[in-house]
Order: structure tokens, then sequence, then C-alpha cells
């Protein structure tokens, strides 16, 4: 009767999470599942603190970080059981951003309107990953252009990490430009920076989630933290959940954000989950990545569903590679983070504590961690370095990750065209595609 009950067990993780008992571990999936979510817990106090610019507009950063919560279970969850791989979830980073500061900050729209937008394109990513073209779009790219994707959106996220640091401030002559270290909170970025990257060199497991906490602690001398209560009930996610703005869905503004955000996603999704197959080792002799489509079909119904709880799309984390580091291969490991992130729901004050001077250099080494994969580029062929540089180098300073790509693509197909019917052979009918469509937007744009 014991066997029979193990073997049922067995077999229901087999269906659930493609746990084979023949070659997978549950201590070593389990492991691997709090690995994930310690190197990714800082999502929960830097996605909230990039939301709390909006706390003005009405939109409560408790509220945010519950639906951040509830946005990571569920993309976590639907991973597990759907896509049956070992990554975690969370909203991103990048386009969070991208969200608070340049839709609403920049385009001057409502929160309300950017996540109307969100659920918009959040349907039309489900509809795109029915239909494959998403997983087209992912296959498509080069090698060397995907590992370029991955630098790109690690200088990205690096450079948002030093402006929340305030280590790099604005400047009118030179545009940016390194801060005087006479800030209390700048020096405790520093240390933070410093701490961070200790913890990560010594293998230290949930590194950054120590260093964001030691900081942070440190910073109650300096008086650049102010801690209060650690434990409490979720704070009610009822001020942004379903908080659309149906009214202006026909406007030309609510197309130009949708697609906007559209492309964004799309390339961001595609960026992430690229350099974190990489990481992974998911990935095959032709580049292709293993089980894509359910994987993009995952981060869209979890990008749908973050929108509805009142938070920025929801995406792949490459931090998720640490736990493959460590033996996670399966559902389970997504399982597990899940579960973590459930419990941290009831942590929010100890999160909602932390400054951007502890949760800045976390991003930095993030973005550090995303540029360690450069083995994929040609460096002796400038057909493919060009594009690669350029799309990592506009990624920062156009302060667009979807920009980056877009035009990294036109000039991979620029160049290899330039090369003769040698690099022309090298050119993809998807990549062509790809081409005509970004030209064409650009053109409109300049119109």
């Amino acid at each position: 009767m014991y066997f029979c009950k193990l073997k049922d067990k067995k077999l229901m993780l087999q269906k659930l999470f493609g746990f084979d008992a023949t070659q997978h571990k549950m201590r070593t999936e389990v492991y691997a599942g709090v690995t994930t979510f310690l190197t990714m817990a800082y999502v929960l106090a830097v996605n909230p603190g990039i939301f709390s610019a909006l706390e003005p507009q009405g939109m409560p950063t408790g509220a945010v970080f519950t639906a951040t919560v509830l946005a990571s279970v569920v993309g976590s969850l639907v991973m597990a059981i759907y896509a049956k791989k070992p990554f975690g979830l969370a909203p991103g980073m990048g386009i969070n951003a991208f969200f608070v500061f340049t839709v609403c900050l920049g385009m001057g729209h409502s929160w309300q309107f950017a996540l109307t937008a969100v659920f918009i394109e959040g349907v039309l990513f489900v509809l795109l990953s029915l239909f494959k073209v998403r997983e087209l779009i992912a296959n498509a790219i080069p090698t060397g252009m995907k590992s370029a994707i991955g630098w790109g959106i690690g200088l990205f996220i690096a450079f948002i990490g030093l402006q929340n640091c305030g280590i790099i401030i604005a400047d009118k002559s030179t545009q940016v430009a390194l801060a005087n270290f006479d800030k209390p909170s700048v020096v405790l970025s520093l240390i933070g920076l410093v701490i961070c990257g200790l913890l990560v060199v010594r293998n230290i497991r949930g590194g950054l989630l120590w260093g964001i906490l030691l900081t942070a602690l440190i910073g109650i001398p300096m008086g650049v933290t102010h801690f209060g209560e650690i434990i409490s009930s979720p704070p009610s996610l009822a001020p942004i959940f379903l908080q659309f703005e149906w009214s202006h869905i026909l406007s030309w503004d609510m197309l130009v954000v949708v697609m906007t955000f559209l492309f964004v996603d799309l390339f961001d999704t595609i960026g992430t989950l690229i350099a974190v197959s990489l990481k992974a080792d998911m990935v095959d002799k032709d580049g292709k990545v293993d089980g894509v489509g359910r994987m993009l079909m995952a981060d869209a119904v979890a990008t749908t569903v973050g929108a509805c709880l009142g938070t920025s799309t929801t995406t792949t984390y490459v931090e998720s590679a640490a736990g493959v580091a460590v033996g996670g291969r399966t559902g389970l490991t997504a399982f597990v983070v899940a579960f973590c992130f459930a419990l941290a729901l009831f942590f929010s004050p100890l999160f909602l504590a932390i400054p951007a001077a502890a949760t800045g250099p976390a991003l930095i080494l993030v973005g550090v961690m995303m540029c360690m994969n450069t083995t994929s580029i040609d460096w002796g062929d400038y057909t493919e370095v060009i594009p690669a540089f350029v799309t990592i180098l506009l990624m920062p300073l156009s302060y667009s990750i979807s920009d980056g790509i877009m035009l990294g693509i036109i000039m991979f197909v620029l160049m290899k065209f330039g090369k003769g019917m040698k690099g022309i052979r090298q050119i993809s009918p998807t990549m062509w595609v790809l081409f005509a469509l970004f030209v064409l937007r650009y053109v409109q744009k300049a119109l």
C-alpha cells in the first residue's frame, strides 16, 4: 500500500511539474526553488520602490507590493504547471521603469491608462503566443544578437540602479554625471554595492536579498532607513485592482501606448528569456530555446493577470539561472518559488521600508549577471559585432529596451545585405519581416 501511494505521488508530480523520479530529486528541486526565490526576492522591495513615484497620483505603494507578490505567485504557478520549467516570474525590471517614468511621468498618462494598455497588450500576447508568432520571432533572432540583447538589458537595468542610488545624476552640460558623495543615501548605496558584490563573489545563497537587508540595517543609524513593524496583514489591493480606464480605449494615444508596450514587452520578454535559457543551458546547437512556446504563453498569461492585479508586465527572471545552477530542472522548482512569494505577502512592512539606496545596488549587480554571457558573439565578424554593439549601446542610452533591439535588428540586416550573397543567405525570412516593420515604425515616428 505504501509503495502504491508513493508511486501515485510520483506520477502526480510528473503530471503536474514534469518531475521524473528517475532523473530528478525532490530535495534538489525544493532547494533550487528556495535559491531562485532568494535571488529574485529583491523585486519585493524594488518594484514598489519604482512605483512609489506614482503615489502622489493615487497609486498606493502598499497595494503595489501586494500586486507584485500575487503576480509573482500566479506567474510562477503557470510556469510550473503549464510550461513545467524551473523559472520564477515577477514584474520585470526595465519594463516597470518604462511604465512609471515613460508612460506616466514622461507622457503624462494616468496609471489607470497605463494598466489598461498593459492588459490589452497582455491579451494580444496571448493571441500571438497561441499562433506561435512570439516563438517564431524568438527562434529567428541570431545567436549573437540574443547574447547582445542580454547585455543591453543588463546595462539598462544597471543604469536604472545607479540612478536610483543617486550615484548618477542629471547634468545640464553632459546630460549625466557622477554625484558628489556628500549625501548619506549615496554613501549608503556605495556601501551596499560593496556588500552585495562581496556576497555574490562568495557565492552566498540569496546574496542580493541579504545584501539589501544588511544595507538597509546600516542605513538606520545613518538616518536613511526607517523601520517599523516587520509582519502584518497584506496591504489592500482594492485601490488598484481592475482599475482600468476604458474611456480612452479607442483614442490614438491608447493605440500608441499599447503598440509601444507591445514592442517593449515582446522584445524585453524574448531578450530576458533568451538570456535565462542561455544561462541555464536550455538552448540547442541551432540557438533554439527548449519549450519556448509554453514559456512565452506562461509569460503572456502572467502579464494579463498582473495588469488586473495592478502592476506592470510580469516576466521570467534571469535570476532563475541560480536555481538551475544548483540542480533545478522541472516545474517543481517554480512551484516552490510561488510558495515562497506567497509567504512573503505577510512581510510587507519589512520590504516597503527598504530605501532605494539599498535596492539600487542589487539592480546594478543584476545588470552584471545579465552581461556575463558574451561567448555567442563572433567578435571577428563585423556583420555580427556592429549590430550587437548597436543593440547593447542603445538600450541604456535611449532608455529603451525595444529601441535597442529594433535598431540592432535593422543594422543586422543592413550589414549582412551589404556583405553580399554570403551575408544575404544568413538573413532569415522572419528577420526580413522584422526589418520591414521596424523601418516602417521609425518612418511613421518621424512623420
